[in-house]
């Protein structure tokens, strides 16, 4: 069975793993990763973030970005998705659904639907399902850039600014400084150091996920210290899970219909359709902790982008298989010759 497949992988992930166990050890050892805790994680973490972002900054091939830079309908269906649709999804969903769920729920709601795409997941799925990579680079890449200003602009529209809200003057030059100014040294540096990283591709990933670890385990501790999970019922997994799935399926639906009414070859609905629909939680952790600060409800904030993640892998997997077998049963079909006058 196919979709056995992909959870038998997605079970054996040992990221994913990691994830549960993260929380696990927040809920047994909260006062070890809190601020202040013996740990000290808040410094470990700064470094780690700065690290990542300057990887990927290294990581970024300015040609295969280049080669993209023309498909103006790609591109604007896919930042027009990540930054307009998603947030309207979500104030339909508050619309309709008022008072259903908690405020820091429907909060962590909103930063998933303000976040930008995920580059890796995004830009490998195209390649597997035959799509165009350099359009998915390109704006899974841009997504990252723009998400760095957009996504703290879009939460605070609603939670507000200043006292009792973002801050957001001080957020956008913290976000500049811990995410953009290590990509673009990335960036600057990647004549001189890229083929490096690009050999030793495995552990720069492995670093990448390793920082994310240690913000969802330190955004939890935070979260028992303060008393939050003793507040919520079982339902709020159980909600997560539910509004994230049904979100990722509206919108999937939502970014096939465009592509195809729009008249999208095979390779642009394959690259509008994975970069539309993700999230990126590599971006989201390291932008939440810069964004919300020591906000004890950081956990219950981050819940629904660490179950959309997931999702978004096993679905998107599965649709990747399906659109290669789509393409390579269309490049299957004998070619017709045009009659001769």
């Amino acid at each position: 069975m196919p979709v056995l497949k992909h959870v038998r992988k997605l079970v054996t992930d040992w990221f994913l793993c990691g994830m549960v166990l993260a929380t696990i050890l927040a809920w047994q050892f909260p006062r070890y990763g809190a601020s202040g805790g013996p740990l000290h994680l808040d410094s470990v973490i700064n470094i780690g973030v700065f690290l990542v972002f300057f990887l990927h900054g290294a990581n970024l091939s300015a040609e295969q970005i280049g080669r993209g830079l023309r498909n103006w309908r790609l591109h604007l269906m896919v930042q027009g998705t990540t930054f307009v649709l998603f947030p309207l999804l979500w104030l339909v969903a508050r619309y309709l659904g008022a008072g259903a769920l908690s405020p820091m729920l429907m909060l962590g709601f909103l930063y998933l639907c303000a976040l930008p795409s995920t580059i890796s997941s995004s830009v490998a799925l195209t390649g597997s399902a035959k799509g165009n990579v350099p359009g998915a680079i390109l704006n899974a890449s841009l997504s990252s850039v723009l998400g760095i200003f957009i996504t703290p602009w879009l939460v605070s529209l609603v939670v507000g600014t200043g006292q009792g809200g973002i801050d957001l003057g001080p957020t956008l030059l913290n976000l500049s400084l811990m995410l953009l100014a290590p990509l673009v040294l990335g960036q600057v540096a990647r004549r001189w150091v890229g083929s490096f990283f690009a050999r030793h591709k495995r552990y720069t990933n492995i670093l990448d996920k390793s920082v994310i670890l240690l913000l969802v385990y330190a955004a939890f501790c935070n979260s028992m210290q303060s008393g939050l999970w003793e507040q919520q019922s079982g339902n709020v997994l159980l909600a997560a899970f539910l509004g994230s799935a049904l979100l990722l399926a509206v919108v999937l639906l939502l970014t096939t219909r465009i592509t195809r009414w729009a008249g999208f070859d095979h390779g642009d609905e394959v690259a509008g359709v994975f970069c539309a629909s993700k999230k990126s939680l590599a971006a989201g952790a390291p932008m939440a902790a810069l964004i919300f600060g020591q906000h004890p409800a950081l956990g219950l904030i981050l819940l629904p982008i660490m179950i959309y993640h997931p999702l978004q892998l096993v679905v998107c997997s599965i649709m990747a298989e399906h659109y290669n077998q789509r393409a390579a049963a269309r490049m299957a079909q004998p070619q017709v010759a045009a009659p001769t006058p």
